[in-house]
């Protein structure tokens, strides 16, 4: 094996054989994994949906007594971990295709619907397309802030970022009409790099979608507890809050915490595997946390598992998190985690801090890796 270089002061050097040596390795790991898959993977999937529906049915049922305010407050507890569970650790999980080789229809990345008002198959074009291939990548993906917060140093600055702080709010209360209008990339739209065909069948998609869920939460479930209508109305309200908040704190608590690395296309071009892991390894970052808190995150608490195999079963991602990190250490990349609280301060901070104009904010010392590439030995800082 190649020895790694590392110099005193500066950055981190991983040479071609190391990069593929830890793409070999991963490659390894998720062989296993794959390997193994069965009836472990598929009781669980079904443990948690049958939880998820049990919630749902125990919200709704408390809202006919919700005219007495410990009653709505457990309704709206329950009706909270039914959409949380229901968006994170099945929604973004099964549209992932962590389930398609079970071959059952209701767990089909192609056919499932979630219960958000964002359309199944934009979400995955903007998500799992565009997000996992360009993880990170400056002007190709645009999860790095969302196409209205600059969450990156290299994203220029100009006076609406003041107002970042109060974008970021917005967003977070949102945030699932947030997810909604992603794909439709309205900074593209006005500069005329979309066309209206495009445009229109986007549109139609999120009008049908959303018109299903606003029925559906603010119509006809108030409806059917009759004089209760607003207590339930805003009980169903509520609950889309609570899913909003921790949605929007989980996600932006595995992509923007101090330490989190971008890229350019420059750096990223015609890359190996080894260097697309090695990309998502340092453009991710954990939260720790015990069983419960992993899987009300959807597991994206180990969102660094979940970059380097988004399409294997996120249940499987606490047994793999050890050897991710022993490979981490192995060949000196570092593995960004912390607890919640931690990361969701280290997201707020940087929301302030980058809404400044760029003279009064502290640089952070980067690049933290190079990477040699094999095909021309050029040294490129990642």
């Amino acid at each position: 094996m190649t020895i790694l270089t590392e110099t005193k002061d500066g950055p981190l050097v991983l040479s071609p054989e190391q990069v593929e040596e830890l793409g070999q390795a991963l490659d390894d790991l998720r062989a296993r994994i794959v390997a193994d898959l069965g009836d472990r993977d598929r009781e669980y999937i079904y443990s948690i949906i049958k939880a998820q529906r049990g919630f749902e049915i125990a919200g709704r049922g408390l809202m006919y007594l919700g005219f007495l305010p410990p009653f709505w407050l457990a309704a709206v507890a329950a009706l909270s971990v039914s959409k949380i569970l229901d968006n994170m650790e099945i929604g973004h999980n099964v549209m992932h295709g962590q389930y398609d080789w079970m071959r059952e229809r209701g767990l089909n990345s192609r056919e499932f619907e979630w219960d958000n008002v964002c359309p199944a198959d934009q979400w995955k074009h903007s998500h799992n397309y565009m997000h996992h291939t360009y993880t990170n990548i400056h002007g190709m993906d645009r999860d790095i802030g969302y196409g209205i917060l600059r969450m990156d140093e290299a994203q220029q600055w100009n006076i609406l970022r003041l107002g970042q702080p109060l974008y970021a709010f917005a967003l977070m209360v949102a945030f699932e009409w947030g997810v909604m209008g992603h794909d439709l990339e309205v900074e593209n739209i006005l500069r005329g790099k979309k066309s209206w065909a495009e445009v229109k069948r986007l549109l139609k998609g999120q009008w049908r979608k959303a018109g299903r869920q606003v029925l559906k939460d603010y119509v006809v479930f108030p409806a059917l507890t009759g004089p209760l209508f607003l207590s339930t109305l805003a009980g169903n309200a509520a609950a889309n809050l609570v899913r909003n908040l921790w949605a929007f704190s989980i996600i932006f608590c595995g992509h923007f915490p101090t330490g989190v690395q971008t890229f350019t296309e420059a750096e990223t071009a015609e890359e190996t595997r080894g260097e697309w892991y090695v990309r998502q390894m340092l453009g991710s970052a954990n939260i720790t946390g015990g069983k419960l808190f992993h899987i009300m995150s959807g597991n994206l608490s180990h969102q660094i598992e979940h970059h380097l195999f988004p399409d294997l079963p996120a249940n499987r991602y606490p047994e793999m998190a050890p050897e991710v990190r022993e490979l981490c250490a192995k060949y000196g990349l570092p593995y960004n985690t912390g607890a919640l609280g931690k990361q969701v301060g280290s997201v707020w901070l940087k929301i302030f801090e980058l809404a400044l104009p760029p003279f009064l904010v502290r640089k952070e010392s980067t690049p933290g890796v190079i990477v040699m590439r094999q095909r021309n030995t050029t040294e490129v800082g990642v």
